[in-house]
């Protein structure tokens, strides 16, 4: 009778040849290979550590300081004592604080409707095969990159002088006295100026949605005899929700904190109708009201991060196609 003895690890028919070989190296190679990414990750992390300490040295920092100060009677300069939430409590009775809201909510509501309005508008028109689309586009863009303070100042003189000259020429009564003085349409002026300024980028946000819906569906549409409104509602509306997420959020964000337009515009006026929380701020960092204007700047600072959050959390869901 034949004997066999067992076969060692490293002679077992299984265990061995090149498909196990083959397994061996990879596993190396892999194991390798995880090591040297980890590596590379922790690269990337290294890079960030700069841009963190930056934020958080001008950023974080600051805004902690500023908390903790709207619960002292801090002037900004000299001694300072603890009285708690006084200024929080002074906050909700404070008519001019109110007015303040009430007039940067409603400006950022009407003007955030008209921006979308108009930049969805020129962009589904821009989006058409028409003649010198491209060159239409590069001259809508010039009024995002002049400094608001500056197109501010030249709407001014434009609603101060040019625009009732005309109005007093053609006889146009309602408009022969600039509407900056006028405490009732002062608003109207900030919120031309501010879509005025910030429709482009809106519009290249709308351009870059309609180039990523297929030509396909507005064809296949057509032969079911959907055109116009019909395609518009059905598809191109449907299709751009993600990024009429995103205009609304900045366009939000963005007005609610609306300050160099204003100043160049009504510089809060006539009286304070169209003072924005923005300006009521900072004048208290130089009127003496530190600590309750820090106050209401936290308070301004919650709002503004719950409408950001309430509004994405209403559109969650949808599919942000942003290619």
């Amino acid at each position: 009778m034949t004997m066999q003895t067992p076969l060692s690890r490293d002679t077992d028919p299984a265990r061995s040849g090149p498909a196990t070989d083959a397994a061996r190296t990879h596993r190396r190679v892999g194991s390798r290979g995880v090591g040297s990414l980890s590596r590379t990750e922790g690269m990337y992390y290294l890079f960030l550590v700069p841009a963190l300490v930056l934020f958080t040295a001008f950023v974080v920092a600051p805004a902690c300081v500023g908390v903790f100060y709207s619960f002292t009677d801090y002037l900004g300069f000299g001694q300072w004592d603890f009285i708690g939430v006084e200024n929080y409590k002074a906050l909700v009775s404070d008519p001019a604080i109110l007015a303040s809201y009430g007039f940067t909510l409603g400006f950022a509501a009407v003007t955030v409707v008209v921006t979308q309005v108009v930049a969805l508008t020129l962009a589904i028109a821009l989006a058409k095969k028409i003649r010198f689309a491209a060159g239409l586009r590069s001259v809508f863009v010039i009024p995002m990159v002049i400094s608001g303070i500056i197109v501010a100042y030249v709407f001014n003189f434009l609603f101060s002088n040019t625009v009732p000259a005309l109005a007093t020429s053609v006889g146009f009564g309602p408009l022969e006295q600039s509407i900056l003085g006028d405490p009732n349409l002062a608003w109207l002026a900030i919120v031309i100026v501010s879509a005025w300024q910030t429709v482009p980028g809106a519009l290249l946000i709308y351009t870059a949605g309609l180039t990523s819906i297929p030509e396909e569906l507005y064809e296949a549409s057509a032969l079911d005899g959907a055109t116009g409104w019909k395609q518009l509602r059905a598809i191109t509306l449907p299709l751009l929700g993600g990024f009429i997420v995103i205009n609304t959020v900045l366009g939000v964000k963005g007005y609610l904190g609306a300050y160099d337009v204003i100043v160049g515009l009504t510089n809060g006026g006539p009286g304070s109708a169209t003072s924005s929380v923005a300006m009521t701020i900072f004048g208290g960092f130089t009127g003496g009201d530190y600590a309750y204007q820090m106050a209401n700047a936290t308070v301004f600072f919650i709002i503004t991060v719950l409408i950001s959050v309430l509004q994405l959390a209403a559109t969650r869901g949808r599919n942000l196609r942003l290619a």
